[in-house]
């Protein structure tokens, strides 16, 4: 059985592991040492929730040499305010027993304060790449002494349009350096990065984008409209006891809001929300009252589906089906994580097959459906999204007027063109439309796959 031992880490790190209670590596650390150690670039494949931020921590601290300088040795680049922060505390506790200046940095705050805490010195720099950019601009962060550059979550880095940043902090890099790169996915634009700016990174593979944790059951329920959700959502909670530490994905703020605004009044107090409307502050104090169990779930956005180290959730909770099959994948990644089981949940309207169909062709697997429980109710009540489809619908299928009125006279002005009735032939051909685009964009998904 491996243990942390045969790294042969310095004492330092190995005491702050042992008081950890960390015994045993995981595959992507084991996999990733020997190669980091050997300083070449590299670039890591896993999912999340495999032990990414240990599996470059560890050999970059036991590489780490003292120097007075006060510019970073070691720059760490994460996608959100979150991520910088938790991978600050992981850095903080590995390196507690050595000499070394550690800080965050991240858009949102005053950014006078963070040039004051760069002018005191640092060693490991982690940091949002946007505010890195700002500093670097305006020559308060130099990486004269940079020599190891770590980009976390490269793909969703990308997703959230970085690109421009990220290319900027590299060319103000020196160019000798060694470049280790973590990402869940394997997409053209991480190649397009890739090949432009390192060479030829040694590839770390745990697991192919895509595959789904054996770990996770997943389940999903056809439902009618938002108000069915709520109720289901609201049986689900009220029926299953062991849905204690809950992560409810939506795909935007404004629905986290009308969700979140629905649940507290059948559990008050019992869920939170997090969004990129909210501050940062608000963020921070709720995720660390959801880490003490003060609170059952959070609804969010996607901004909680990557990368943040949150412990024993037990269910992931889609609300909305995610509207890129990848994110099916980061969000149903928080539950299920190392050795733990974990449920993944999602509820699913006709509108939403399409998607629930792309996340099966990126899993190759067809997700299982769940009866709708006959004991919720089926509401009617429809929210604006869902009102604003109706009036296309009612044209499609209105009958020829009587009498004079402005859509009699435009259906006369137009006989011509609506030989055969305008509903029949419009149906049919939207239908054949929509057929094809499903052909045609399944077809491109398995090429692309295989």
């Amino acid at each position: 059985m491996s243990s942390f031992e045969q790294f042969q880490l310095p004492k330092s790190v190995q005491k702050a592991i042992d008081e950890l209670g960390f015994t045993t590596p995981t595959p992507i650390q084991e996999k990733s040492f020997a190669v980091i150690m050997s300083g070449r670039d590299m670039m890591g494949i896993a999912q999340t929730g495999t032990g990414k931020t240990f599996a470059y921590l560890l050999p970059l601290l036991k590489l780490y040499k003292f120097s007075p300088t006060h510019t970073p040795k070691i720059v760490i680049l994460v996608p959100t305010r979150e991520l910088v922060v938790q991978v600050v505390e992981e850095v903080e506790k590995l390196t507690k027993y050595m000499s070394i200046r550690t800080l965050g940095i991240y858009g949102g705050v005053n950014i006078n304060t963070q040039k004051t805490s760069v002018y005191q010195g640092i060693d490991v720099l982690v940091g949002t790449p946007g505010r890195v950019m700002d500093l670097a601009l305006d020559n308060v962060l130099r990486f004269d002494e940079t020599s190891k550059l770590v980009i976390d979550e490269f793909d969703e880095m990308l997703n959230l349009g970085f690109r421009v940043q990220l290319t900027s902090i590299l060319a103000m890099m020196k160019p000798k350096r060694q470049n280790i790169l973590f990402s869940a996915t394997m997409t053209d634009e991480v190649d397009a990065v890739l090949n432009d700016f390192f060479d030829y990174p040694e590839e770390v593979t745990l697991a192919a984008s895509g595959t789904p944790l054996e770990n996770i059951t997943q389940i999903t329920y056809p439902v009618q409209n938002f108000n069915t959700k709520i109720n289901l959502l609201t049986h689900l909670l009220e029926t299953d006891e062991a849905m204690s530490r809950a992560l409810i994905f939506v795909n935007n703020k404004k629905i986290a809001d009308l969700l979140h605004e629905s649940i507290d009044e059948r559990f008050p107090g019992r869920f939170g929300v997090i969004h990129s409307n909210k501050s940062q502050n608000y963020r921070l104090m709720t995720m660390a009252e959801f880490q003490q169990g003060h609170l059952r779930g959070i609804i969010t956005t996607d901004i909680m589906a990557r990368g943040l180290d949150i412990s024993d959730i037990t269910h992931v909770i889609n609300f909305e089906m995610p509207e890129e099959p990848e994110l099916y994948m980061h969000r149903i990644g928080r539950t299920g994580r190392a050795d733990a089981t974990g449920t993944a949940i999602s509820l699913f309207t006709a509108r939403e097959e399409e998607m629930k169909l792309a996340a099966e062709v990126l899993m190759e697997m067809e997700l299982p459906i769940t009866p709708f429980p006959e004991s919720v109710a089926i509401s009617d009540k429809l929210i604006g999204p869902e009102k604003d489809r109706q009036p296309i619908k009612f044209l499609l299928k209105r009958p020829k007027l009587d009498g004079d009125g402005a859509f009699h006279e435009k259906a006369k002005k137009n006989k011509k063109v609506n030989l055969g009735g305008p509903s029949k032939t419009k149906k049919k051909t939207h239908g054949s439309v929509n057929r094809n685009m499903l052909k045609t964009r399944d077809k491109k998904r398995k090429d692309k796959n295989n």
